[in-house]
C-alpha cells in the first residue's frame, strides 16, 4: 500500500465524517448525498436517485464489512481496512463512481464541464484548488471539459492501494490530514 492510497483514504474519511465526530454512521452519508445532489440542478430525479443509492450502499457495505460488534459506527482504522482492499471494495466503487459522473454529465453527452465537476467535488468537501488541479490533470478537451470515462476511471484509481502519481493524489496537496 502506498503512502499516497493512506493520505487518499485518510482525506476521504474526514470528509466522509460530516458530523465531524471522529466516526462514520449511516447520517454522514445521508448528510453526503444530500449536499452532492443539491448540486446537481440539471439532473433527472433517476441520476439523483442513484447518486443517493451509491452513498447508501457505500455506507452499507461499510457497516456489513466492518461493523463486527453491531454499533453502526465505523473508525478510520476500519475504514481503511475495508476501502483499500479491493476484493471487499471495488464493486462498490464502482457504482460510486458511475453514479457521481453521471451527475456531472446530465445531458448524457459523455463530457463533464468543469463548473458542475467543481460544484459537485466541492460538495464532498474538497479544496477548490485542488478540484483544479484534478480537472487538469485530467487533461480536459478544448471546451474545458473532460470525459466521462476518465472522471469513473480516477474514482477507482483513487481507492487503489497501490497506485501512486495518478491524479487523485491532487486532492491531497497542502489539505491537511
Amino acid at each position: 500500500m502506498t503512502t499516497e492510497a493512506n493520505r487518499r483514504v485518510a482525506l476521504v474519511f474526514s470528509l466522509f465524517d460530516a458530523n465531524a465526530n471522529g466516526v462514520l454512521e449511516a447520517d454522514d452519508f445521508e448528510l453526503m448525498a444530500g449536499r452532492v445532489v443539491s448540486e446537481a440542478h440539471a439532473s433527472d430525479q433517476a441520476a439523483k436517485d442513484a447518486m443517493r443509492g451509491a452513498f447508501r450502499r457505500y455506507w452499507t457495505t461499510l457497516l456489513t464489512e466492518l461493523d463486527e460488534n453491531g454499533d453502526g459506527e465505523i473508525s478510520f482504522e476500519e475504514f481503511t481496512a475495508c476501502v483499500l482492499s479491493p476484493e471487499r471494495f471495488d464493486a462498490t466503487i464502482a457504482v460510486f463512481a458511475e453514479a457521481l459522473a453521471a451527475l456531472g454529465d446530465p445531458d448524457g453527452d459523455g463530457l463533464i464541464e468543469r463548473p458542475l465537476f467543481m460544484a459537485l467535488m466541492r460538495a464532498i468537501g474538497f479544496e477548490p484548488a485542488n478540484i483544479d488541479a484534478l480537472f487538469d490533470a485530467f487533461e480536459p478537451t478544448d471546451g474545458d471539459r473532460i470525459r466521462v470515462e476518465t472522471w469513473v476511471a480516477g474514482i477507482k484509481d483513487y481507492y487503489a492501494p497501490g497506485k501512486a502519481g495518478i491524479p487523485g493524489d491532487h486532492l491531497v496537496v497542502g489539505t491537511p490530514v
